[in-house]
């Protein structure tokens, strides 16, 4: 991750809840001009986003972003799949992984790198609902002991 990286433009705060990350990795993504506009207003969603792969090629599947009200005549489908720009060699390794038993590519955040814009996946597992409750319940003590920590 470079320096001169803004914070990011959308992200996936549900995804820590439901997935455990184990490796992370940043892909470029394939985008009309009126998305790029509708994205830097704010105007998307990631529910339900994540990666499929189809001939050897990734996609971006279930990131909504909304029509931009001045694109113009030319249509634009919110809920497209979106295709990512990665090595063939990338998408391969990540697609070898994929396949394994319970992970899956889900998408962190939209960030601009180099006036680019940028996505960034997590390789994930999915938790079970006992999981989720534990780690919410660790979260929870470690807040508060923090709170312990800062009173006079």
């Amino acid at each position: 991750m470079h320096d001169e990286r803004r914070p990011p433009i959308l992200r996936n705060k549900k995804a820590r809840h439901y997935f455990e990350f184990m490796e992370f990795t940043e892909a470029g993504i394939a985008l009309s001009g009126a998305e790029v506009k509708s994205l830097r207003k704010g105007d998307a969603n990631f529910h339900d986003a994540h990666v499929i792969f189809r001939q050897g090629e990734a996609f971006l599947t279930g990131l909504h972003i909304a029509p931009y009200a001045n694109a113009g005549y030319t249509p634009q489908e919110p809920d497209r799949d979106r295709k990512l720009l990665l090595h063939a060699r990338e998408i391969r390794t990540l697609a070898a992984k994929v396949e394994q038993k319970g992970l899956a590519l889900i998408p962190v955040n939209l960030h601009f790198s180099r006036g680019k814009i940028k996505v960034e996946l997590a390789l994930a597992r999915g938790r079970k609902l006992h999981d989720q409750r534990q780690n919410l319940k660790e979260t929870a003590e470690l807040r508060d002991a923090g709170r312990e920590m800062k009173l006079p």
